[in-house]
């Protein structure tokens, strides 16, 4: 295995990432909402930590970061774009970087909406890509800073990627996210059968993360702009793919 990945709850809802090399012993964390949770995790395996590595600047993702790197000494990489309101970065890195954690390759995009200096981490070796609050499970982030053609253009480019990827998303809102998809695309049969399954493992106390991209592309409202249903229902059949996702967007809003 070239690397393991462990979800970390944080806080009431947000999700870490520990990525552990086995081959070299290299540990990274993605996002760092708490320290407790994160440290406690790494204590039971009897892993340091290396990397934590910043989609973007939120505290909920960066609130551990000098408790982490104090603790650690560990290497800090976040957006060079938002270096004036992240921690103090040791590697600043930009749309289309590659940097190695050991023997992992680690691609960076640029995925603004949520943030205008919100990135995602894709590891094409072990098909998973970090999104935070960029794409979610059956979501995506609001718009704080960015504009709708801005994350639309961010959810195409990452659905562009390998249907098997899997997704790494920053929080736990699939709960809520399939109920509102339901309103947007009630006779999605696909989105019907996650809804249930999201329910269940729920139910069983279970993250619903990582979730495969090409489920998110067959279920997901925002990346189904296109959708014929969603367009009736949402009385716009023959509008722009942007005028559907804004329309959608607004409505997740206020949901």
């Amino acid at each position: 295995m070239p690397l393991q990945i462990i979800t970390v709850p944080c806080r009431t809802d947000n999700y870490a990432y520990i990525l552990h090399a086995p081959l070299t012993g290299l540990t990274a964390v993605v996002d760092a909402p708490e320290a407790t949770p994160i440290i406690d995790t790494l204590n039971e395996r009897g892993w340091q930590l290396d990397f934590i590595l910043i989609t973007h600047h939120h505290n909920d993702h960066i609130d551990a970061v000098a408790e982490l790197r104090s603790k650690y000494g560990a290497t800090v990489i976040g957006a060079e774009a938002d270096a004036h309101r992240l921690p103090d970065l040791d590697l600043r890195v930009h749309n289309g970087d590659t940097f190695s954690l050991g023997n992992v390759k680690v691609n960076v995009i640029d995925v603004p909406g949520h943030t205008l200096g919100h990135i995602a981490f894709h590891i094409p070796s072990v098909k998973a890509l970090f999104t935070a609050d960029s794409l979610m499970a059956l979501g995506c982030g609001r718009l704080f800073e960015g504009t709708p053609a801005q994350m639309l253009t961010s959810l195409r480019t990452l659905a562009a990627l390998p249907g098997d990827t899997q997704v790494y998303s920053g929080h736990e809102y699939a709960t809520t996210n399939a109920a509102f998809a339901l309103t947007v695309e009630p006779g999605n049969r696909n989105l019907q059968a996650r809804a249930q399954k999201i329910k269940e493992a729920r139910d069983r106390g279970e993250p619903t993360v990582p979730s495969l991209l090409s489920e998110e592309k067959k279920t997901n409202p925002f990346l189904r702009a296109d959708s014929a249903e969603i367009r009736q229902v949402l009385g716009m059949e023959d509008a722009p793919a942007l005028e559907v996702f804004t329309e959608v967007r607004q409505r997740r809003n206020s949901f």
